[in-house]
């Protein structure tokens, strides 16, 4: 695990601190939810993995950890950039010592944007893909969630903590990522019943078609086809909804899996 480090703004009001996995390219929905709540008055933690993005298509994106950070600190947040790889069972403790030492308090929100993705389907999946998928997908997400459970403390009577999940409804020629997203919801809205006591709610969104830098032409075209709002969806129509949810307004939001696609068909 590796650091980025980026100056903190002066000393202010204290200001919540929000977890956010998954945000290594300026382009993704994991940064935009970061901006977003970075503008509506978080502190942010977030992390990264470039390893991962050397191995897809679009390929990794030099700086980007480091310009997120900046554009964060701009906005008025403490920033803290961890490069961790989810798939080792020991990232998730590690992750959140990390975030509390150098923000210098404990998380408030924590949301799950990180995800291994290689499409496969029934046939042609091995073994150590679909192993993959679900020790980053869902196991690394479960231990995120508990981490997070065991550290979180509220005023009594209070719903302040927040867990917000990303998933998808991908099935068919992306067996193991389709399934591990669905492990991840299951895991995410248990936490909406188990963590209740704690004052914490637990959300899963499925941001629709969002083109992050993974889709080809014919792709993006019978996407927006199928689409009623006849455009595909942004990184800020996600964020815009994780800031809702991460909010004190949206706290009777819970224990929902949230389609935030414009309609799209499924």
């Amino acid at each position: 695990m590796t650091t980025s480090e980026q100056p903190s703004p002066t000393p202010g009001p204290v200001r919540p601190i929000a977890l956010i996995t998954g945000v290594g390219r300026s382009i993704g929905i994991g940064a935009g939810i970061a901006r977003r709540l970075a503008a509506s008055g978080w502190d942010v933690a977030f992390t990264y993995w470039t390893p991962y993005d050397r191995r897809m298509d679009w390929g990794s994106e030099p700086g980007a950890a480091e310009a997120i950070a900046k554009e964060l600190a701009e906005a008025g947040a403490r920033t803290a950039a961890i490069e961790a790889d989810l798939s080792g069972p020991d990232a998730p403790t590690r992750i959140f010592d990390e975030a509390e030492q150098r923000l210098g308090g404990p998380v408030t929100a924590l949301v799950l944007s990180h995800a291994e993705s290689v499409d496969s389907g029934l046939l042609d999946t091995t073994v150590e893909a679909f192993d993959r998928h679900f020790a980053v997908n869902s196991r690394a997400s479960w231990l995120l969630i508990r981490e997070y459970g065991l550290r979180f403390r509220s005023a009594p009577g209070t719903a302040t903590g927040r867990i917000v999940a990303l998933t998808s409804d991908h099935t068919v020629g992306n067996l193991p990522y389709g399934a591990s997203k669905g492990a991840l919801d299951r895991i995410t809205l248990a936490a909406a019943h188990e963590l209740a006591h704690l004052g914490v709610t637990a959300n899963v969104v499925n941001p629709g078609p969002v083109d992050t830098g993974w889709m080809n032409d014919e792709l993006r075209e019978t996407l927006v086809r199928g689409t009623p709002l006849g455009r595909l969806g942004t990184p800020q129509d996600t964020a815009h909804l994780v800031e809702f949810l991460c909010s004190p307004e949206g706290q009777w939001v819970n224990g929902q899996l949230l389609k935030s696609n414009g309609g799209a068909a499924s």
